[in-house]
């Protein structure tokens, strides 16, 4: 099998059976780093926040090619590489568990422990949320993050291999921490904002499709969630977000959008859907829609890699 099939498939696989690392997670690595250079160079300048980006993530995709070309004679250690990369920068099965976690918790009726799990799948404030709301916010957390943590790192890696993953990861997180519209970030985000809004511009709408076509494998229905995805899909502030959140809407049968409380910060996003609002059934149902649709991308990242190799052998 060509060497970035065996990679995909092993780090696909690794994230499937591990989940995220348990210590020493190089995103925390990079996110400290990302902390460091900020306090350098922060100012409310979309000028300096573009500096910020390119040198962490255009630096990152660099440190990547740079090891890649390193290994160019060792194949198994790049292809190793390679699946560390690749199971680093997924997040599905964590975000399979924590939508898991919370929808049992809400199931239960504890709400208070509910709560309290929230901000290990979605940054808005949970105090005082009810179960439709907790839901509501873990269906949105589950939608979005298909798309980012896992249809993005195996599409990029699929595009562009070890820099590309590595980049598309970077940019991810570094969204995270200062693409936020608050009085500090603002300007200085911007910049990073942006780049992961273009760097997930494929993967949010593949990921609408494929959960839209895969509803009726979990229960869902295919025809509202495409009527749901072109109705709804553009209607949210975030031009990728709002297309897995549509989609998952429509195949799930439930509203999602409403007002979400960020700290200080209130935002009031548009209605997603047609139908009440979700509980816990909907949540695993959203759990294993996501799931579904990081094995359907998976086997076509595997299989278009596959085809490219064969392609290339001969044509030489």
């Amino acid at each position: 099998m060509p060497e970035r099939v065996v990679s995909l498939v092993v780090g696909w696989c690794a994230d499937r059976l591990l989940g995220d690392p348990a210590r020493g997670h190089p995103v925390a690595g990079f996110g400290w780093a990302a902390g460091r250079l900020e306090a350098v160079l922060w100012a409310p300048s979309r000028v300096r926040g573009a500096v910020y980006a390119a040198v962490l993530v255009g630096g990152t995709a660099a440190a990547a090619a740079a090891g890649n070309q390193a290994l160019h004679r060792w194949p198994l250690a790049r292809g190793l590489a390679e699946a560390a990369m690749v199971w680093i920068c997924l997040g599905g099965r964590s975000l399979e568990r924590a939508g898991e976690r919370l929808a049992l918790v809400v199931s239960a009726g504890d709400l208070d422990a509910a709560r309290a799990l929230l901000p290990s799948l979605a940054g808005r404030d949970p105090a005082g949320l009810g179960a439709a709301e907790l839901c509501r916010a873990g269906i949105e957390s589950v939608a979005e993050n298909t798309a980012d943590a896992v249809i993005g790192p195996l599409l990029w890696c699929a595009a562009g291999g070890l820099p590309a993953v590595a980049a598309y990861r970077a940019a991810n997180t570094l969204d995270a921490m200062v693409g936020h519209h608050s009085e500090r970030y603002e300007q200085f985000g911007w910049a990073a904002a942006r780049l992961d809004d273009l760097l997930g511009w494929a993967p949010a709408r593949l990921g609408a499709a494929i959960a839209a076509l895969a509803a009726p494998a979990v229960g869902g229905d295919r025809r509202r969630a495409w009527a749901i995805l072109r109705r709804d899909g553009a209607s949210h502030p975030s031009p990728n977000a709002g297309r897995l959140e549509a989609a998952f809407a429509g195949a799930l049968g439930v509203s999602l959008g409403g007002t979400n409380r960020y700290g200080s910060r209130v935002e009031h996003r548009p209605v997603l859907g047609k139908g009440p609002p979700p509980g816990p059934d909907d949540l695993l149902q959203a759990v294993r829609l996501s799931r579904l649709s990081g094995w359907v991308v998976a086997g076509l990242a595997a299989g278009v890699l596959a085809l490219r190799s064969l392609a290339g052998a001969a044509g030489r």
